[in-house]
């Protein structure tokens, strides 16, 4: 069950939000049991570096990456994938990238809290107390 992870699910962990804290935690524990193969986009781990160092500082913003690359798969980023971001229909050239960088790795599902912006997705989009449930009916039924 490759599944990408968007930056707004792994800054709802890392920063504790709280209104999204918990499923988006439920989420990484499964990760961590192997229960779910997380990805994440290259760009993310960038993008997260910046945010976490800001609002934690750069010492934070280490470990914080040195966890999610022993947790994750990290989905490159390379012409191809950039070529096809800019050919795409999506609206947001980073969520382009995202999406065309785990098609390529294989990915099935996308979980965000954005799904207005993956509305273009060629993978099933789901929220994560969505992706919950699903996870929970897949298990039930298979």
């Amino acid at each position: 069950m490759k599944t990408l992870f968007d930056t707004d699910v792994i800054l709802d962990v890392l920063l504790n939000r709280k209104l999204f804290s918990n499923d988006a935690s439920l989420l990484l524990s499964k990760v961590e049991r192997s229960e779910v193969i997380g990805l994440i986009c290259a760009t993310t781990v960038t993008t997260i570096y910046y945010i976490i160092s800001k609002a934690l500082g750069s010492q934070a913003a280490s470990h914080h990456i040195q966890s999610l690359l022993l947790l994750f798969v990290i989905a490159p980023v390379n012409r191809a994938v950039l070529e096809n971001a800019v050919a795409s229909k999506f609206k947001d050239f980073e969520d382009a990238v995202l999406h065309e960088a785990v098609c390529q790795a294989g990915a099935k599902y996308i979980v965000t809290r954005n799904i207005v912006d993956f509305k273009n997705s060629k993978l099933a989009v789901f929220k994560p107390n969505e992706f919950i449930s699903a996870i929970e009916s897949l298990k039930n039924n298979g």
